[in-house]
């Protein structure tokens, strides 16, 4: 079984991929997880990705499709997979098809989760973060016992950049534009299912593991 999660940052993909591989016992494949594994290990892809992050600048497709390809030849991934953060745009998803099939393999499922923009904002800038012991908060979700504070340490907690409202927003502008066309595309592939994200995390993957049945 062969699955590609679909979706808005911060709509919950990461962590529906982790229950995916959990229950189906296939691999999760992060590209997050790969571009570290390379970098740690210095492999020459590695070594090049690392040269363009290091200067700012997105990875290129051709680094980052040859990266996930080497991936998922190996033995673990030998049942199947559940790919997150890959592929990100048309030309990726289009270098995954060909490589596939030149092995006579397919995607199976592209698994969309669907949350508006208005949720994502509140979900992402409400969180917030403990810089002594790591420790997650959400303000309406899971807030801290004392306002501003975390509960393990007492250490003061901060709003990640990445988490900022403004950030979100620009996050999504990228999304729209360079992400969102895979559901078209994967639906004209006649492979996306689309579950609604806004519910809670184990309704959401209730409705995913329907469909994979």
């Amino acid at each position: 079984m062969k699955i590609i999660m679909l979706g808005a940052p911060g709509a919950g993909k990461g962590t529906q991929a982790v229950k995916i591989a959990k229950e189906y016992s296939i691999p999760h494949v992060s590209t997050g997880d790969i571009f570290r594994a390379n970098i740690k290990n210095g492999t020459e892809l590695g070594k090049k990705a690392k040269s363009y992050m290091d200067k700012g600048q997105l990875v290129p497709d051709e680094v980052t499709i040859e990266m996930l390809l080497k991936r998922i030849e190996e033995d673990d991934c030998g049942g199947g997979y559940v790919l997150d953060g890959f592929p990100r745009t048309i030309a990726q998803a289009e270098s995954l098809k060909k490589s596939l099939e030149a092995k006579k393999q397919k995607i199976d499922y592209a698994i969309n989760i669907d949350v508006p923009d208005s949720a994502i904002v509140e979900r992402m800038s409400g969180r917030r973060s403990c810089p002594k012991c790591g420790a997650s908060y959400h303000v309406s979700f899971n807030p801290p016992k004392k306002e501003g504070t975390c509960d393990n340490c007492g250490e003061s907690l901060i709003q990640r950049d990445d988490d900022k409202p403004e950030t979100v927003e620009k996050r999504l502008e990228v999304y729209h534009e360079q992400t969102k066309p895979l559901v078209d595309y994967y639906d004209s592939e006649g492979i996306l299912k689309t579950v609604d994200g806004t519910k809670t995390t184990d309704e959401v993957f209730k409705a995913i593991a329907e469909v994979l049945k």
